[in-house]
């Protein structure tokens, strides 16, 4: 473990990771003109225990697929559970990750001159570890970045566009754009999804709303929702409302404001909604985001 890429010897260890896979990655030509390219990525399955990360100077994105942990540094400390990621900018030091029990994480090294515009266009804040839901979508990408890193690392000609696509898909995946768990949307979720981005999230679609976009029966509708984006159509639209609150309280917005413009009126209700998704009150989000 003394050469992984992410973690890092220290006495107060109990068990060191098993590191699944991990891989680095020199972009080409193309990837490092584009501004933002994947310079590493990896898989663990960390053992109860402490798990120190090491210092980096690139974005790191992290999100655990099963188990749970605490993440600490002297700022923060962040519950993860299952489903939960996290933005680290370049500066973090001192990072621990801290499992209870066994636990699955996922992680992305982001470079690129453009790398901090990418990242908070995922939801990061410029200088403070973030906490967020991740989409089944991302993590299922987040995957075959791993697995695409690994390959592009042992051919000696690789191209980068793999990589490429994967990382602007994990964004599209995020800005609401129709990513599907493996490939493209089918049409019909597609025009449901596309629908509520268009909307901007103001309006909330009832079940009924979107089956009916999607001329489904409403059960068959909410069976071939799942199955595509792997997560109920309601749960999705208020992870979608949630993200589309942060980039408006981050463009100097409101509370009150904020929450009207995804379809929430009742200022408590939004605000219990955000802290409920985001980690945080809309309030205190808003606070950090504009400092």
């Amino acid at each position: 473990m003394a050469d992984s890429l992410l973690f890092q010897n220290k006495p107060d260890q109990a068990d060191m990771p098993a590191v699944l896979v991990e891989g680095s990655h020199t972009p080409d030509a193309l990837a490092g003109a584009s501004g933002v390219y994947i310079a590493a990525s990896g898989s663990a399955m960390l053992q109860s225990g402490l798990h120190h990360l090491r210092p980096m100077d690139h974005w790191l994105w992290l999100a655990v697929e099963s188990g749970g942990l605490v993440l600490e540094n002297e700022d923060v400390s962040l519950n993860l559970r299952a489903g939960d990621c996290c933005m680290l900018p370049p500066a973090s030091r001192d990072v621990v990750l801290d499992a209870a029990q066994e636990a699955r994480v996922l992680w992305i090294m982001v470079g690129g001159t453009l790398f901090g515009a990418f990242l908070q266009r995922m939801g990061a804040l410029p200088h403070r570890i973030m906490k967020q839901g991740a989409l089944p979508s991302q993590l299922n990408l987040a995957k075959h970045i791993v697995q695409a890193t690994v390959r592009v690392a042992a051919a000696e000609d690789a191209s980068s566009a793999q990589l490429q696509q994967l990382l602007w898909a994990m964004l599209a995946s995020h800005s609401g754009q129709p990513v599907a768990m493996d490939a493209v949307l089918s049409h019909e979720i597609a025009k449901v999804v596309d629908a509520m981005r268009k909307n901007q999230y103001r309006d909330s679609f009832s079940l009924s709303d979107m089956a009916a976009l999607s001329r489904m029966p409403v059960e068959t509708f909410r069976k071939r929702f799942v199955s595509e984006v792997g997560m109920p159509p309601q749960s999705y639209q208020l992870f979608c409302k949630m993200e589309r609150a942060k980039v408006l309280l981050k463009e100097g917005c409101t509370v009150r404001q904020a929450g009207v413009e995804v379809g929430m009126n009742d200022p408590y209700h939004f605000s219990k909604t955000f802290k409920n998704i985001v980690g945080m009150s809309p309030s205190a989000y808003s606070k950090t985001a504009l400092k």
